[in-house]
């Protein structure tokens, strides 16, 4: 057996249903993960995780081998062996960090009370909890650029939710700024050059922003969620940066005593579920 199959085998094992939110259920014949499962994590098929196990399929894609290590809560020693004994290249220093560290991981599974999400220092969202996803729409249903906050922002706009016209123009000044620092701190990044190159082109506002040359990281913001099951509801939103795989860690928070701090809780029972008024 390979030691790729050997990693995933031993790893998959030793991750807990509990860990990744999955109900440990009866009649278990282990204690860690089902292949199942963490197909549904990584979003490949059982078959899949079968062959790889078995050594049958060999050179998983870089994008797969991402996805399982999140899966799998890998550090980062053990996700760049894991790069390694795949045949892959493990990520250079010079492109945007995607990892996201087990105790990321954990932060995010146990602020459960509050809308919470993470993003890549360019903006691509990685992972976030049910609570954000009933706030800002369900981000599983997104692919390719519209996964990204920045393309988002300057060609659709920001639908669902609203500013006043200071918070707008500092967001939107903000994004544009963010994203020129992480091209100067990730330079051979070609995906977030290529980003960056069709937002010029294709957006004249974020090109005269980008035209502006300024650096800086967007830190806060107040917004109002317009679409949400629970009705609009305004919220801070509060950035914080992860030291060491600089990842930027997303809060919403509602002032206490208000009622959108009411609504907020309300959506902690309903989550994703549409609030309707049985007939009388």
């Amino acid at each position: 057996m390979s030691e790729f199959a050997t990693v995933l085998r031993a790893w998959r094992d030793r991750v807990h249903p509990a860990d990744v939110g999955l109900p440990a259920g009866a009649g278990r014949r282990t204690t860690g993960l089902r292949r199942e499962e963490l197909a549904a994590l990584a979003g490949v098929s059982v078959d899949y995780i079968v062959r790889l196990e078995q050594g049958r399929s060999t050179h998983p894609s870089p994008q797969l081998l991402g996805a399982l290590a999140l899966a799998l809560r890998l550090d980062e020693s053990e996700r760049e062996h894991f790069y390694r004994v795949a045949g892959a290249a493990v990520p250079s220093r010079g492109v945007v960090p995607q990892h996201v560290s087990p105790g990321v991981q954990r932060i995010v599974d146990r602020l459960g009370d509050v809308p919470l999400a993470v993003f890549t220092a360019s903006h691509d969202i990685l992972l976030w909890n049910p609570l954000w996803a009933a706030v800002t729409g369900d981000p599983s249903r997104w692919t390719g650029l519209d996964r990204n906050l920045v393309w988002r922002q300057f060609t659709r706009g920001h639908e669902g939710v609203e500013f006043d016209d200071r918070h707008e123009e500092e967001f939107a000044s903000d994004l544009a700024a963010d994203l020129r620092t992480a091209l100067g701190r990730y330079p051979r990044d070609a995906g977030l050059a290529q980003l960056v190159q069709r937002l010029r082109a294709e957006s004249p506002e974020f090109e005269r922003r980008w035209s502006e040359v300024k650096v800086a990281e967007h830190r806060s913001s107040r917004k109002t969620m317009t679409r949400t099951p629970a009705g609009p509801i305004t919220l801070d939103c509060d950035v914080l940066t992860v030291p060491g795989g600089d990842l930027r860690l997303v809060v919403y928070t509602a002032a206490p005593g208000s009622d959108d701090e009411q609504k907020l809780a309300l959506l902690r029972v309903t989550g994703l579920q549409a609030l309707t008024t049985s007939p009388a």
